[in-house]
């Protein structure tokens, strides 16, 4: 029954997505299937199969190793701040940040991270119908981040036109920065992490390709992806990804603070006047669509209380919520769960975006920030389309 109930949800989702679209007579069909069939491979080769398990978890224990080493260097600049058996969120989860983004750094300056990027991104273009850039900012959003990702390609933006811009924007706000990935795995099950990589990546296509469907001259699909200063020397780029990592980091526990606070007052307020809580509000608003991603109805109000939360806030508020392990939920419903948090689709993308635009170009940025509600829309189409497939091969 769950099963034929996730397969009416995806339904209902490709439905949504074509009905907001904005050319429905453009819209790719095809490469919409191909990708459709892709993301129920590759997930099923995630999550199934004794290779694919392998190889999350060798993945998954890379990471393990990378936050070792960050405790390290945590470790010999807070001991003594935390006590003795305590896990703070902020040094256990949060700092390693900083780490993971010199390494990110290192593999870019080797120009080994630039290459993978450059050459899978143009190889995904054959399969997704899209530019190569489009392709391109899809696969380097998953590892630089929503709001990185446009300084790789600052020099062709200003040719970039207002549905080019509205796609890479979906794109970019459905996937997550690999930087926070150890982060993630900190809090939810590792392998439940790396299959929403996969499945958001073709999702962001699909629902771009749904939603806002368009053509391109072979003129105007030229790509050269900007290169690094060549002036600046490694330590120089160490110097700068660490700083950049410590400032995500630190933007990250500032928002936690300020989402946190603020959810505690209006929850106490609806409290005081309803009897529940604003999240358990939300929780029955989005029960039905909980309900339709596969999850049973009687853990339906908790599971959409935790995916409105995600909305709201950020994906790090709804994670440190479900890891707290006060739910009680089914093996099922925590993976359809975890699939969904990994991504960045909330509101507050909306600025991080449009503001990492406006900081190259002007109008640009501001052409991004005029159709902020359409990016929030379709991205989290891509979380409930990705939170689907998972629950169907679970």
């Amino acid at each position: 029954m769950q099963l034929l109930i996730a397969c009416v949800g995806l339904i209902i989702v490709i439905g949504l997505s074509y009905l907001a679209s904005s050319n429905k007579s453009q819209i790719r069909w095809k490469s919409i299937g191909i990708m459709l069939v892709l993301q129920f491979v590759l997930g099923f080769f995630l999550l199934r199969t004794s290779v694919g398990t392998f190889l999350v978890a060798s993945f998954a224990k890379l990471f393990d190793y990378l936050l070792e080493f960050a405790a390290s260097g945590v470790n010999f600049v807070f001991a003594g701040v935390a006590n003795k058996g305590s896990a703070p969120f902020f040094l256990n989860v949060l700092m390693p940040i900083v780490f993971i983004s010199a390494i990110i750094g290192i593999l870019r300056y080797i120009k080994i991270l630039p290459l993978f990027i450059k050459y899978v991104g143009l190889a995904i273009s054959y399969i997704n119908g899209m530019g190569k850039l489009e392709s391109y900012n899809g696969v380097a959003s998953g590892i630089l981040g929503q709001s990185e990702v446009f300084i790789s390609y600052k020099k062709e933006l200003k040719f970039l036109t207002e549905k080019r811009l509205l796609t890479m924007s979906i794109s970019a706000m459905s996937t997550v920065s690999m930087s926070i990935v150890g982060s993630y795995m900190a809090m939810i099950e590792p392998r439940y992490v790396i299959c929403a990589l996969v499945l958001n990546l073709f999702g962001g296509f699909i629902i771009a390709s749904l939603i806002n469907p368009y053509e391109l001259g072979e003129k105007e699909d030229q790509f050269n992806a900007s290169e690094e200063d060549k002036d600046q020397t490694f330590f120089q780029m160490l110097g700068e990804y660490i700083l950049d990592g410590f400032h995500v980091a630190i933007t990250v526990a500032a928002m936690l603070i300020g989402f946190v606070a603020a959810i505690a007052m209006i929850n106490a307020i609806f409290k005081g006047i309803t009897g529940f809580t604003f999240q358990e509000l939300l929780g029955y608003v989005f029960a039905p669509l909980a309900f339709l991603t596969g999850i049973p109805w009687n853990e339906a109000v908790d599971a959409g209380s935790l995916m409105a939360t995600k909305l709201v806030t950020n994906e790090f508020v709804a994670m440190s919520e479900l890891s707290q392990g006060n739910w009680h939920f089914s093996e099922h419903t925590q993976a359809i769960l975890s699939v969904f948090m990994v991504s960045f689709a909330n509101f507050s993308s909306i600025g991080i975006i449009s503001g990492a635009m406006k900081g190259l170009n002007e109008e640009k940025g501001n052409l991004v920030a005029k159709h902020g509600l359409k990016i929030v829309f379709a991205a989290t189409l891509v979380s409930f389309l990705s939170a689907i497939i998972a629950g169907i091969l679970v």
